[in-house]
């Protein structure tokens, strides 16, 4: 699905937790310098401006948490003054469920919409290119510096951050994108415990779908590098490369993981998400190979299917 990102540089977010810890998507602090965060006081409505830390960043999510509470440089911030959101669950959520979105669309702060839960199960692309799945769709109007804002239930609770709108003109076209709160909640966690998430890794790069089709490669990945220190290569995987004639000698093609088919890359990363670190998989691979057939005039090529074992790195 193409998505359009509310740009980069304005938006906004919201207190996650007592400790002043601020959560916002990562495309809208993608390439600051600094980040500013405007509060405003729960008990006298006072706007605070004050300058936020990097607690840490997920790009395969699009998640950034910020944090204003352990800035020394600037005056204690009332821990009154900070007001966490309640934040809910999207697991039991159905299309037609009425939602609020809270955001600061064109510079105008504190602006609310309402609408509905149009869609569920959508994917939407990070700005990494990988795959966010499970995404809520909804027709609340989001706008040029929603991003990163609260998608609530009508009970007020946080049940996702709108992220993205589809939209030719840029501004909002009743299909708005949230990314779901039970996703977002083990993302900020481990942020906030450790500054970064763990994510298991392949170790491979690979050409994306759409050019492997020029090429003759109907379904899986093609495997362009498996870098020597990487899971990958240690398991046995082979990148694409050039012969000693110049000809283009394609790598592995992962065609399936653990049993479960491989078409895109998208299948790929979705896999990956449920694995961890240290995990033992089967990697399914088609590899090309020469060989001299009986009857033929020279070394034709056959594609044979590999199965690799790795450790997710």
């Amino acid at each position: 699905m193409n998505v359009m990102e509310v740009p980069a540089g304005t938006g906004s977010g919201f207190i996650w937790d007592k400790s002043g810890h601020i959560v916002t998507n990562y495309h809208v602090i993608r390439n600051a310098i600094e980040a500013k965060v405007t509060l405003v006081d729960a008990r006298s409505g006072a706007k605070i401006m004050r300058k936020a830390e990097l607690t840490g960043i997920d790009p395969d999510k699009d998640v950034a948490v910020l944090s204003v509470g352990s800035n020394s440089d600037l005056p204690e911030i009332n821990k009154e003054a900070l007001k966490p959101i309640d934040v809910g669950s999207s697991a039991k959520l159905r299309v037609g469920s009425l939602v609020f979105a809270i955001g600061n669309p064109f510079g105008l702060d504190h602006t609310l919409t309402s609408g509905v839960v149009s869609g569920l199960g959508r994917e939407m692309r990070s700005p990494t290119g990988r795959p966010i799945t499970n995404v809520i769709q909804t027709d609340a109007a989001i706008n040029p510096g929603n991003s990163g804002g609260p998608l609530l239930d009508i009970r007020g609770r946080l049940i996702g951050m709108n992220a993205a709108i589809y939209s030719p003109s840029g501004a909002s076209n009743g299909v708005g994108f949230a990314i779901p709160i039970d996703t977002l909640k083990t993302v900020v966690d481990a942020l906030i415990s450790n500054g970064r998430v763990s994510r298991a890794i392949l170790g491979v790069s690979f050409l994306e779908s759409a050019q492997a089709r020029a090429l003759g490669i109907e379904s899986g990945v093609l495997v362009l590098n498996a870098p020597a220190d990487g899971p990958a290569a240690a398991g046995g995987l082979r990148g694409t490369s050039r012969s000693p004639d110049g000809s283009l000698q394609l790598g592995d093609v992962i065609i399936a993981i653990d049993g479960s088919s491989i078409n895109t890359e998208a299948d790929m990363f979705k896999l990956l998400d449920s694995k961890k670190p240290g995990d033992k998989v089967k990697v399914l691979v088609a590899r090309g190979s020469r060989v001299a057939l009986e009857g033929s005039s020279g070394n034709d090529v056959v594609t044979l299917q590999i199965p690799i074992d790795v450790v997710l790195g």
